[in-house]
């Protein structure tokens, strides 16, 4: 979510437990412009939080021209002061793979893979490796298997130019009521795997410009979707939320929230 909607958007996703204090909101308020300009970000978003036992994880994304691109990432533990995350590799997806329980909200600690795994920690032994894995570097590989899960874009709201870079498209004006309640509408907001194994025939129907990303509907398991208010799918849960009449514009929103089996993540879209 951008820096300057979070208190609008945490209104939208409250229904899942989602929620910061005050305090929290307005030192986001104050500290997340500065990153942008520290960092000469072009867009900053607020990715959420990640709690642990003695302490939160705040997360934040810094965007270049390129939306598409790999984001650099930050971290907080008060929304004030903030630090660059490195980099995902393979062997920290794999190391934290491991690592099972809550987080300690403790970037320093560091968690023993000899009691955990102990195959993978002979493996690192004789590689000439520690057989440990901080917590900042399961944070970061927790952080990239989200965004690979359960990152959302809806239809539409970006654009693939002709060399390639991604955009966010200017004309786009949010998703109708009714597309808004197919998962077809929305998109996996990484790498495309399934759009490479489509025949000719099935991209025919696709405009390279925006469908260009792999859609929810073709999820394993497949989800099914009904138009009640109760529409449960497999993997995603679409709530349509009533339209509520806001004091500030006056007008009628309806958002789409979307729930993935990623506990506390949540997306939403305003047709």
């Amino acid at each position: 979510m951008e820096a300057l909607s979070v208190p609008a958007a945490l209104a939208l996703v409250a229904g899942g437990g989602a929620g910061l204090s005050p305090e929290l909101r307005a030192a986001l308020g104050a500290s997340l412009p500065l990153v942008q300009r520290d960092y000469r970000f072009e867009r900053v978003w607020f990715w959420g939080c990640i709690q642990g036992v003695r302490g939160s994880y705040y997360i934040a994304q810094g965007l270049g021209p390129d939306r598409a691109a790999p984001r650099s990432r930050l971290y907080s533990l008060n929304c004030l002061d903030w630090s660059l995350l490195t980099p995902a590799t393979q062997e920290m997806l794999a190391l934290a793979e491991q690592v099972k329980g809550r987080f300690q909200g403790d970037p320093s600690f560091e968690y023993s893979l000899a009691e955990i795994n102990p195959e993978a920690a002979a493996r690192l032994v004789e590689s000439g490796k520690e057989p440990v894995i901080k917590e900042e570097a399961r944070l970061i590989a927790t952080i990239e298997h989200i965004d690979r899960a359960v990152g959302v874009v809806p239809r539409g709201a970006f654009v693939k130019t002709p060399l390639g870079s991604v955009h966010e498209n200017r004309l786009f004006e949010g998703l109708s009521l009714v597309e808004a309640k197919k998962l077809s509408s929305y998109f996996h907001f990484t790498e495309p795997a399934n759009l490479k194994n489509k025949t000719l025939m099935e991209k025919a129907d696709l405009d390279p410009s925006t469908d260009f990303l792999d859609s929810l509907e073709h999820d394993i398991p497949r989800a099914r979707v009904s138009l009640s208010e109760r529409s449960v799918t497999n993997m995603w849960n679409l709530l349509l939320k009533a339209a509520e009449e806001t004091v500030v514009s006056k007008k009628l929103l309806r958002s789409t929230e979307i729930q993935s089996e990623e506990l506390g993540n949540s997306y939403y879209s305003l047709p």
